[in-house]
């Protein structure tokens, strides 16, 4: 079995690459899509966010409200940090019971964990080799602005709410820049799929 962490900035593209690996084969673990589990009402990781920030980062239903929650992360580190230590835990372990899951049942298999924190949960030590999707600035906020319905200056303020991409390649096997079209940055991941099924034959630092 082959794990490969899938990360990236926000809007970089790194879900377009995920979906290209399981087209072709590849088991996707979503990082984001475990969270959203996680954080059903009365579930202890609802229970904590709401003892640490609050009933008002619930919605009518009682759910809690991703964008509200994402507003006052991004303008307080603090908040951030703390938010963090209640989700990656539980996320980090759910990774590792679905990666056993797939072990047992395709013991060959590559598995991909699309993560946007890979790297600043220190998820990165527990995958085989890290692939970093980046893209320019600019272009990540068309996408959030086209995407999300926010403003560019709040699209600007997520951006430098994260981890430079510059320092998170630091942690890269693989770099994918994604400063085109859609149709590139398929044709990118799938070569770069080709050379995750050679594993044997992988360079650190490699880039296309």
């Amino acid at each position: 079995m082959l794990i490969v962490g899938l990360t990236g900035g926000i809007a970089t593209g790194k879900s377009s690459v995920a979906t290209v690996f399981e087209k072709l084969g590849a088991k996707i673990i979503d990082a984001d899509s475990i969270c959203r589990d996680l954080v059903h009402p009365g579930s202890a990781a609802w229970q904590e966010i709401v003892e640490a920030f609050g009933e008002s980062v619930l919605t009518s239903n009682r759910n809690i409200n991703r964008k509200k929650l994402g507003e006052i992360i991004f303008r307080d580190s603090e908040k951030k940090e703390l938010l963090n230590s209640i989700l990656h835990p539980k996320i980090i372990n759910e990774e590792k019971r679905r990666v056993n899951l797939i072990r047992k049942e395709e013991p060959h298999a590559i598995v991909a964990i699309n993560a946007a924190l890979l790297v600043e949960s220190g998820n990165y030590k527990e995958v085989d080799l890290v692939v970093v999707v980046t893209s320019s600035e600019e272009s990540m906020i068309n996408r959030m602005v086209k995407r999300d319905k926010i403003s560019k200056e709040e699209a600007l303020l997520r951006i430098k709410a994260q981890m430079p991409a510059g320092e998170k390649i630091k942690y890269a096997d693989y770099v994918i820049e994604n400063n085109g079209t859609m149709t590139e940055l398929r044709k990118k991941a799938v070569n770069l799929f080709e050379e995750l099924k050679n594993a044997e034959t992988l360079k650190p630092e490699y880039s296309i």
